[in-house]
């Protein structure tokens, strides 16, 4: 059984995803690099993504295909197993292209399931 309700897993994504959007919004991808406290948090908040992916029920994901939870959860493998793989280019793009996306979709994912 589970430690937490694939709900308030769903939220933690989110949260998280907001986390980065708010801590990186106005930055550069040199100025990204340059602030290591505001990596490596963000690298942190990708962690708790990924983790939380992992434990969403297969029958959420696949009622909604399009949200990247393999992507989200091979990206946590990485950070936290093969860590010397991470390249902050990947993660920046990530941030700039993904994380806006994954916001809308939770976002509607929450309103359909009336979370």
């Amino acid at each position: 059984m589970p430690s937490r309700e694939w709900q308030l897993r769903v939220q933690d994504i989110l949260n998280s995803a907001i986390a980065i959007q708010n801590r990186t919004q106005g930055y550069t991808y040199e100025q990204f690099c340059d602030d290591e406290t505001v990596n490596k948090a963000t690298l942190y908040d990708f962690v708790i993504i990924g983790e939380a992916a992992i434990y969403i029920p297969s029958t959420l994901k696949e009622k909604y295909p399009d949200i990247p939870w393999r992507m989200m959860a091979d990206m946590r493998n990485v950070m936290a197993h093969e860590y010397f793989q991470i390249r902050l280019r990947t993660v920046w793009e990530g941030v700039e292209m993904d994380i806006p996306l994954l916001i809308e979709q939770l976002n509607e994912l929450i309103k359909h399931e009336n979370l």
